[in-house]
């Protein structure tokens, strides 16, 4: 399920979509917001442009949407049912949840977006850097 040839490999080892060797991220995870999104040009190994098209990670936003409500509501039930929090102490939770989450979140909506559109191609992963 995790292994390389999956959409998953690519999305939770932050890899290339097409060839999964290559970093899609410039750094590793880091909570500086200047570089929590920043990915490279083109894949190191298979020299897949990263950015398709003009502003194609505005479509991330999507993405980032989903994964905050689902945040949201597993934060607020658990919270609200499982330590009988009132509504406040509940909202802030959430509020807090999501404060800590965010680059977690900026960075899978992005890898996410991207593995929707290319798919592993086991030629390209057997290639040399172009």
């Amino acid at each position: 399920m995790f292994k390389k040839g999956t959409k998953l490999y690519s999305i939770l080892n932050g890899k290339c979509p097409r060839c999964h060797q290559g970093d899609f991220f410039t750094n590793t995870f880091t909570f500086n917001p200047s570089k929590v999104t920043k990915i490279h040009n083109n894949c190191s190994k298979c020299n897949l442009k990263y950015m398709l098209e003009p502003s194609f990670f505005y479509g991330a936003m999507y993405i980032n949407y989903g994964i905050t409500v689902a945040i949201s509501i597993i934060v607020f039930v658990i919270t609200k049912l499982g330590f009988e929090l009132n509504l406040l102490e509940s909202f802030l939770s959430v509020l807090a949840a999501l404060l800590v989450l965010a680059p977690v979140n900026l960075r899978l909506a992005r890898i996410i977006w991207i593995n929707m559109f290319i798919s592993y191609d086991e030629k390209a992963s057997t290639t040399k850097n172009v």
